[in-house]
């Protein structure tokens, strides 16, 4: 239940409630004459960092949100993604990992702020930035404008949403200080001023006026970022030039504080990259500086935490990138939660502009080791093809892409047969780049090879009369920042064999999570025969845990690439020969201990080695890039493999 009054203090001091701001005379407001906040009155600057509660656990939400505040923060920003709320349209999730009020009320116990970035658009290196894949059920559809089918969808969604925020406003009794609108727009190049309008009426109309209403951007976004009404605030790095960018604000936001929304403290990872790391000095130096000229700032990551399941994101910039699994962000806070020498070096620095809370820091948590462990086959992904489309097939004469066959994420298997004998090898391939994102090739149950978006794969096949033709398409992650084209998933053209267009296709949505949460368990297994089996197959085993145990990170050394599951929960992709993260953070709190059964399930999609082992580790492999020679774009201008790539925007 919201707060009706601040609750973040014990219960033995509920008497001195009569002494503090009550909710009539509780204000964060801009204080333009002499360029600051002012909260309930006073001068006031924060210091902020983002944590997403979708990224993280929910039993750790209060370990990590304790040990930001116990860093020197008064104040915590983070987003909140549309589709991991409203999973079908009209249907709403905010139950356990997805209950925001409850990461609210954690803020509040541990005596943080709240700045709130509700979207409709995230980014946030997130599946589509944030937005329903279900939008896309529409494909005409212009996100993230003044299109009809789009506002409708936001207003339905805010409407929901912002009413169950408005008691968790400060000036109400909560702790939400600001709220942002959109995010980085600036950098969409659409520049729709409508729907910015539109916005910020709908959140004018279902918060009120005293909430203070902000806009994000980066240096050359806000020219279409920005709205009149709307407080404007900047975006950027250490290595920026903090003087011309403030300077540049300016023009924008004339008189009240600076604020930079988001100072990076390291940078996101894509997989064959490298990864991405900034120095403590540097990301002191720039911290400093700006606290020096008063202003406000939220260090974007504080805390980056892990892309479970499926939920990362991808960018774009000449090729598809999609985004690792750990969301480490070589922020202050690692991934597994651990105090890092960069927060150490970070909390020196506000403790000279403003008290820090008294007391250490937690010390890292218990790590554990184990293993290795032989893992068992349990079948090609194929044998249980009944389990994993109860449903059955869609049939089409045209592959249909995800959003067509209603499959959000994952993984969605076409089916079609040859209709005349292919006796030599032939080219197989898709039109105008039609793989979204990868595609495992099977005839006949046996795998010939993988297919990927932008990438010059030569795949050739043969086959009899009536040979199956099975296709494994993996949605990889949609883009979630800058590009203004919606992400299609799967088949996005018929595939080619030869000269012939291969048509009448079984379209199969796969429940891979539900296969290995509930039928696994079941003993639902039909066992393989296949004495080396290759493609996309299952594998698992059980273990024990003797102790207490502790946090550990999963290593897969010499398998390819696929998805784990530890007890029913999906960790994430795993793509060992790629890198560069080349473990699986596993959080305590999912595994069983003190002898209890643990399984953990693999999907290996490609290759796995002699010996199917896996080991746990006491400390994350995140740098570790193993092959950089596998980039071929589709693209003769674009990057090489070995550049890093630099893209604005979370």
């Amino acid at each position: 239940m919201a707060p009706k009054k601040p609750f973040c203090l014990p219960v033995l001091l509920l008497p001195l409630l009569t002494l503090l701001p009550q909710a009539d005379t509780r204000s964060f407001v801009v204080d333009r004459e002499n360029d600051r906040f002012l909260l309930d009155g006073a001068p006031f600057r924060y210091v902020s960092g983002s944590l997403h509660y979708f990224r993280v656990p929910r039993v750790l939400w209060a370990d990590r949100l304790f040990k930001m505040r116990m860093s020197g923060l008064n104040t915590v920003q983070f987003y909140v993604p549309w589709n991991y709320h409203e999973p079908e349209p009209g249907v709403y999730n905010f139950n356990g990992s997805r209950d925001l009020f409850a990461f609210l009320n954690e803020a509040s116990v541990a005596n943080l702020l709240v700045i709130l970035r509700p979207g409709p658009y995230i980014c946030a290196e997130w599946d589509m930035g944030g937005l329903p894949a279900w939008l896309l059920q529409k494909p005409d559809i212009h996100l993230r404008t003044s299109d009809p089918d789009f506002l409708a969808a936001v207003d339905s969604w805010f409407k929901v949403l912002l009413p169950k925020l408005y008691p968790w406003l400060y000036h109400n009794g909560g702790n939400i200080i600001s709220i942002q609108v959109e995010n980085e727009y600036g950098s969409y190049r659409a520049c729709d001023f409508s729907y910015m309008r539109h916005l910020a009426g709908l959140f004018r109309a279902l918060l009120g006026d005293r909430i203070l209403l902000f806009t994000t951007d980066g240096p050359e976004g806000l020219k279409c970022g920005s709205l009149q009404g709307l407080y404007t605030t900047v975006d950027f790095g250490p290595a920026d030039n903090m003087t011309k960018i403030f300077a540049l604000l300016r023009k924008y936001e004339p008189r009240g504080p600076l604020v930079n929304s988001e100072y990076y403290t390291g940078w996101l990872d894509y997989w064959g990259q490298n990864h991405s790391t900034r120095s403590v000095l540097a990301v002191t130096t720039g911290l400093e500086n700006m606290l020096k000229l008063g202003a406000s700032v939220n260090m974007y990551m504080f805390h980056g935490g892990t892309n479970f399941g499926f939920w990362n994101g991808a960018d774009e910039k000449g090729r598809f990138l999609p985004i690792t699994t750990s969301y480490d962000y070589d922020a202050p806070i690692s991934e597994a939660g651990d105090p890092t020498p960069k927060l150490f070096a970070l909390r020196n620095v506000i403790s000279e502009f403003q008290e820090i809370p008294l007391g250490p820091l937690p010390p890292p948590s218990p790590k554990m080791m184990f293993g290795p462990l032989t893992l068992h086959l349990d079948g090609d992904l194929l044998a249980f093809l009944d389990f994993l489309c109860p449903q059955g097939p869609i049939r089409s004469i045209l592959p249909m892409s995800f959003e067509a066959v209603k499959q959000d994420r994952g993984f969605v298997l076409y089916r079609t047969h040859l209709t005349s004998t292919v006796s030599e090898p032939t080219q197989f391939w898709v039109p105008n780049d039609g793989v979204h994102d990868r595609a495992y090739v099977m005839v006949d149950g046996v795998f010939q090879g993988v297919l990927e978006r932008n990438m010059k794969h030569q795949l050739f096949l043969m086959g009899k009369v009536g040979a199956k033709v099975d296709i494994l398409l993996e949605n990889m992650g949609r883009l979630s920042f800058g590009s203004n084209s919606s992400d299609f998933k799967g088949l996005l053209e018929p595939p080619i064999l030869g000269q012939t267009v291969l048509t009448q296709w079984l379209m199969f949505p796969l429940k891979v999570d539900k296969l290995v949460k509930w039928w696994f368990p079941l003993q639902l297994m039909k066992r393989s025969r296949h004495q080396v089996p290759s493609g996309p197959t299952f594998y698992s085993t059980t273990f024990q845990i003797l102790g207490e145990g502790g946090d550990t990170f999963l290593f897969l050394p010499g398998w390819t690439k696929g998805q784990v599951w530890i007890n029913g929960f999906n960790l994430g992709r795993y793509w060992t020969k790629r890198g560069p993260q080349e473990t699986l953070y596993v959080p305590r709190p999912l595994l069983f201990y003190r002898g209890a059964l643990n399984k953990i399930t693999v999907l290996e999609l490609e290759n796995v080695p002699p010996q199917p082992q896996i080991q746990f580790l006491d400390r994350p492999i995140l740098n570790s890039t193993l092959h950089k020679t596998y980039i071929y774009s589709l693209s003769a201008d674009t990057q090489s493999a070995f550049e890093p790539v630099e893209l604005s925007g979370h």
